[in-house]
């Protein structure tokens, strides 16, 4: 057909189609002569359907954003153990929509709602206590997962740990029960194994040559039994190696660089103000837990940033204490761990911390900034060794009564 045809041909149908479309109430492409009007329309149809669905998008980022205003900004005094169950509530009621892709593929107000959830969780935290742990119990781990409490310290694993057991004794002498949650497999990464290669290198040069044929940690455990078993052997000695291991670890350089930057010491300059300490500043117990997991993993195993006894940030929680799990000896996690790295930190790095383990979970944790109470009065720590300790058998077989674990 030639071109002179064609085109009065068009002229003629698109006007027949666009008034055939309007009586029908759509547009047909599938007519020849209607194809062009009905792209036109279908295109300013999809605008119509781009702005409804932006606005449906923009109105649930509104009201997700409205619930994070609520969880930072709400009052703590307004806030109550009702109020949190009202979230768990509305999280599982919580549906995703298909036709919001803020719904459908982030979730948004799920998330927004969990992390109100945690706030206010943090806001008791800091103003009642008591009222904070018998919340997490009551609502942990069924409707929370305990890692997504702000603090898990005093908050006992399921009911049954709440009960307090009786006391175990043998001879006369107190005992704590062993943990009796499944092992952790710990997966160690590069980082991980050449950090360990180091370290029981270190303690191998800071015992007097203690090694062990047993690689991994098990083998430093070993080294550290040797080292804590060896005649006349003291709590200080220990703490004094453990120290020493961490200053090679960490360089001459890092120190001085964390007790100015973080702990807010003065350098010697030959000044007045040499040695005077002008912190810890309000962002280094923070900053300090959230650097410490990747650094420490090779020793405690996961852990992840949480808050503090007293709410503040700054807290960091071992999930499941890879020392203690595989040692199974609270002298090695007292003397070797816990009072040497409060130790270090306080005088080699200026900045307090209180270690805090949990032998029923094997759990630990780290409050940077917080001051420690001697082991010898802190409530949360049992008297007595573990039920199954191998150091404590290894010094009943000798016949020996020296108290490692206190």
């Amino acid at each position: 057909m030639k071109p002179s045809i064609v085109l009065p041909s068009l002229l003629v149908a698109v006007p027949c189609a666009a008034f055939q479309s309007m009586q029908c109430g759509r547009m047909h492409v599938g007519q020849r002569g209607g194809s062009l009007l009905s792209l036109d329309s279908s295109a300013s149809s999809n605008e119509v359907d781009w702005v409804s669905q932006l606005t449906a998008e923009a109105k649930e980022i509104g009201e997700c954003a409205n619930i994070l205003g609520s969880a930072l900004f709400q009052k703590s005094s307004e806030i109550g153990a009702e109020d949190i169950v009202r979230i768990c509530d509305t999280i599982d009621e919580t549906t995703t929509d298909p036709d919001l892709f803020v719904s459908r593929n982030l979730s948004l107000r799920r998330r927004a709602l969990e992390i109100q959830r945690y706030e206010w969780l943090a806001k008791l935290l800091k103003t009642d206590y008591d009222a904070y742990t018998a919340t997490a119990a009551f609502l942990s781990p069924s409707r929370i997962p305990r890692l997504a409490l702000p603090n898990v310290q005093d908050v006992p694993i399921h009911k049954e740990a709440a009960v307090v057991p009786d006391k175990l004794v043998e001879d006369g002498v107190p005992l704590v029960a062993d943990c009796e949650l499944e092992d952790m497999r710990y997966d160690d990464s590069p980082l991980d194994k050449l950090l360990l290669s180091i370290f029981r290198k270190l303690v191998t040069e800071n015992t007097g040559g203690v090694t062990s044929d047993k690689k991994s940690i098990e083998g430093l455990l070993e080294q550290g039994r040797t080292f804590m078993l060896q005649e006349g052997q003291t709590p200080e000695a220990q703490h004094k190696m453990v120290s020493d291991t961490l200053k090679g670890l960490m360089t001459p350089v890092l120190p001085p660089f964390y007790r100015i930057f973080m702990s807010g010491i003065v350098p010697k300059l030959g000044t007045d103000y040499d040695g005077k300490q002008f912190g810890p500043w309000f962002y280094a117990p923070f900053l300090t837990s959230f650097v410490t997991p990747t650094f420490f993993g090779f020793l405690v195993g996961p852990s992840k940033p949480n808050r503090r006894k007293d709410g503040e940030l700054g807290g960091l929680v071992v999930e499941k204490c890879k020392f203690l799990q595989e040692s199974g000896c609270k002298g090695l996690c007292l003397h070797q761990c816990k009072l040497p790295a409060q130790q270090f930190f306080k005088e080699e790095l200026g900045l307090p911390l209180t270690v805090t383990p949990n032998f029923v979970t094997q759990e630990c944790q780290w409050s940077f900034g917080e001051s420690p109470l001697p082991a010898d009065e802190d409530p949360s720590f049992p008297k007595g060794c573990l039920v199954g300790c191998e150091s404590r058998k290894a010094l009943v077989a000798v016949g020996s009564k020296a108290d490692l674990c206190n």
